[in-house]
């Protein structure tokens, strides 16, 4: 049986030719349930009949078994679908890593339309939208029933137009309305710098395309002498198992990475670790959030069974099922789950996700010389006097905003691509954390 690999963000595909399929599924009757069978696709020629003949509105026998097979798959899970030949393309322009749209990786989570998150750079990501948002509305429509195809049928476009999302958001009293400009999307799937004073090396994955193992191999051997290395998965949603696993791969010396298990006994796998693709031994530490989905969650998972990494922020999507996409003629596809996904340690990702070792909610480091400016009560009264003093004064003193021991301005930091400033890394808790863990880290090594 012949195998194609290829990947979307969030899930492994497996393209089978259509002739394999076919004979190794399709008709794989036995004895005991040919009867049955039988009686079922007959029932099934009525129904179809049956409407063709007295449906209100004159439909053709194609459209009415393409509808019942979309209905199908719908209802099995959030992840299956019927790909048509226009879906069956846009997946193909999609694991090239460019393609018209937002930047937005989506999914059902309880029954909603959810934000698994935001691709970085991206115009979704600029106009503010946020992982686990709920998209209550694409521009005037209603999200609810809508599949997740339908979903991405609208929110794609020609780059330039413009889209209105209605969002419900953790927090917001009301729905929120974030107009986007679509745009050609073209992902940096992977970077690193160094941490300013640190010698940390951080290396963020944004998505799992063809290049990423390349990619940090790359930043590992440029930064060899680093004290410990961050991983920062957050947001990332997922894509090729491959890379995933050859990530894993990087840092483990040996032990399961991920298996998957389905029904059919092609379908079941175990990924290992090699001795000889081990790169660092350097402590390491990943970030995740609730946008971290799939591919993400075998990496965080999987380094933390092997208690490798300490993992850092929040808890992750849950995405751990497996899709295999099965032709069923020219340029047109099943998308089914066949497997999912088991960590080293036997859990299961989907719908549990993983949890981290310290819990850490986004936000600023609290600034170190904040208890200094801090008044106490007998000091109020005399302060507030000295400040009222200070208005009645015609001579007010002009204050030099600008910081004379910074040899970098804020906007010199942010475009230089080799460094992560002190500045930047205290508006990151969660970062802040995970250096302060590889500090300690590095001591107890």
């Amino acid at each position: 049986m012949k195998h194609f690999k290829f990947a979307t963000f969030g899930f492994v595909a497996t393209f089978l030719t259509a002739s394999a399929f076919f004979s190794s599924t399709l008709f794989a009757d036995n004895a005991d349930g040919d009867k049955s069978r039988l009686a079922s696709l007959a029932k099934y020629t009525r129904v179809l009949a049956t409407i063709e003949k007295y449906y209100v509105d004159d439909i053709k026998i194609e459209d009415i078994v393409k509808k019942s097979i979309e209905g199908l798959l719908t209802n099995l899970d959030a992840h299956s679908g019927y790909l048509d030949e226009k879906h069956f393309k846009d997946l193909q322009i999609q694991t090239e890593g460019e393609f018209g749209g937002l930047g937005i990786t989506v999914g059902q989570k309880d029954g909603a339309l959810t934000v698994i998150a935001p691709m970085e750079g991206t115009p979704a990501d600029k106009a503010g939208v946020k992982a686990n948002d709920i998209i209550l509305k694409i521009n005037k429509q209603s999200t609810l029933n809508m599949t997740i195809d339908e979903a991405v049928n609208l929110m794609r476009g020609k780059p330039g137009t413009s889209i209105e999302l209605t969002l419900v958001r953790e927090g917001e009293n009301k729905p929120i309305v974030v107009p986007i400009v679509r745009d050609i999307i073209k992902i940096e799937s992977v970077y690193s710098r160094v941490i300013e004073n640190e010698n940390v090396l951080y290396v963020r994955v944004v998505s799992f395309d063809k290049n990423i193992v390349g990619g940090v191999q790359e930043a590992i051997q440029k930064h060899k002498n680093v004290k410990g290395i961050v991983l920062d998965l957050r947001n990332n949603p997922g894509g090729l198992l491959n890379q995933a696993v050859g990530l894993v791969d990087l840092f483990v010396d040996e032990g399961i990475i991920v298996s998957q298990k389905g029904r059919v006994e092609s379908d079941n796998a175990e990924y290992k670790a090699s001795k000889g693709a081990t790169m660092s031994k350097a402590p390491l530490v990943v970030l995740v959030n609730g946008g971290s989905a799939s591919a993400s969650e075998i990496v965080s998972g999987a380094l933390q069974d092997h208690k490798r990494a300490v993992i850092i922020g929040e808890k992750t999507f849950g995405k751990g099922s497996v899709q295999a996409v099965l032709p069923v003629a020219d340029n047109e596809a099943l998308r089914l789950t066949i497997a999912r996904y088991y960590l080293p340690s036997g859990r299961t990702i989907q719908a549990e996700g993983v949890t981290p070792d310290l819990v850490i909610y986004p936000g600023e480091v609290p600034h170190k010389n904040s208890s200094d400016q801090l008044l106490k009560e007998k000091d109020l009264k005399k302060h507030l006097e000295s400040e009222l003093k200070k208005t009645d004064d015609t001579k007010v003193a002009k204050v030099d905003v600008k910081d004379k021991n910074s040899s970098k301005s804020k906007d010199a930091l942010k475009s230089d691509k080799e460094i992560i400033s002190q500045e930047t890394l205290f508006k990151d808790l969660q970062l802040k954390s995970a250096v302060d863990t590889i500090k300690v880290l590095a001591i107890k090594k």
